[in-house]
């Protein structure tokens, strides 16, 4: 018999699966998908100005409204490398992360933008054969919870709000990332 633990892990595993839409969940039980690397590391190699950011430096996910064809620009370089899947431009579009900018209010706004970015450059280059995903990312946060940085709920529902306006933009399933606290 198993342990517990290993039945409620795949358990926790069969469920996941169950909630994916059906196209990648069926890639998946026949195939490893590859995804894309690193968005932040890529948009170094762009000569983008304080504008390009709209004076919010550092701020990656202002691109997807001011400079939308520098981010589909590297979606389309993942992609024509072999990339099954690409992440969206919002690994900081978050309450915390954007709150830092004092621009928490554009989440929904600026993470519907990158999902649609992504998802736009994922059908050009889907085909029947091999169709090609959007991964909303969804990355920390600034704030720690478990720290007293920021409630709990008020970053959940910040995730919450992201992650629908994803939905809206298109994502196929969500990447949560470099989560460090478990009420994140």
């Amino acid at each position: 018999p198993s342990p517990v633990g290993a039945q409620t892990a795949v358990s926790e595993a069969a469920a996941t699966l169950a909630s994916m839409p059906a196209a990648i969940r069926d890639q998946l039980f026949h195939r490893v998908l590859i995804a894309d690397g690193a968005m932040g590391t890529m948009l170094q190699g762009f000569d983008l100005d304080l504008d390009d950011f709209e004076g919010y430096e550092g701020c990656n996910e202002v691109l997807n409204r001011s400079r939308p064809d520098v981010v589909a620009a590297i979606h389309r370089a993942y992609l024509a490398a072999g990339a099954d899947c690409i992440e969206t431009n919002t690994f900081g579009a978050n309450l915390a992360a954007l709150g830092e900018y004092g621009i928490s209010e554009q989440v929904a706004e600026l993470s519907e933008a990158g999902a649609r970015i992504a998802r736009r450059v994922a059908d050009e280059f889907s085909t029947p054969d091999r169709p090609r995903f959007v991964l909303g990312s969804v990355g920390p946060g600034t704030k720690l919870p478990t720290l007293g940085h920021i409630e709990a709920t008020t970053i959940r529902d910040g995730y919450q709000t992201q992650v629908e306006a994803m939905i809206r933009g298109g994502i196929d399933a969500v990447q949560i990332e470099t989560s460090q606290d478990l009420l994140q």
